[in-house]
């Protein structure tokens, strides 16, 4: 994996900035952003939670940003970082609710905060949930 990702980062770099050419929003920060994803779909969530939140996708199509912050919370979320992973889902809520509402990690992120919440969960998260259709 390291190999691919050496890879994509020197096409990228060749590239020089991010472009969406083809709809494939390839570029310096989507490779970062893979980098992210891998190490969460590799169990390293502790790269994932350190790399994650400093990657600027500001300049990606909303659809890509979204599924960032996705990754993002769980990672965080897996390091018990529940509010600092609610805020990040909510934030990519604003830019793309369908999408987050439809994503599978999305709901399993919320239900499982919900359900391991000792008392009642917080405003934000209950509606969230309630948005989610999770709960």
């Amino acid at each position: 994996m390291r190999e691919f990702l050496a890879e994509a980062d020197q096409a990228a770099r060749q590239l020089g900035q991010d472009a969406n050419h083809m709809w494939t929003a390839f570029g310096p920060t989507n490779v970062d952003i893979h980098r992210v994803a891998t190490a969460g779909e590799l169990g390293d969530m502790q790269v994932a939670a350190d790399l994650g939140p400093r990657i600027d996708t500001s300049s990606l199509p909303t659809e890509r940003r979204t599924r960032h912050n996705i990754e993002v919370a769980r990672a965080l979320s897996a390091h018990n970082r529940v509010d600092d992973a609610l805020t990040t889902i909510l934030e990519a809520e604003s830019w793309a609710p369908e999408q987050v509402r439809s994503h599978y990690l999305a709901r399993e992120l919320v239900l499982t905060w919900v359900r391991n919440q000792r008392g009642r969960p917080s405003r934000a998260m209950a509606d969230l949930a309630d948005r989610l259709h999770v709960v």
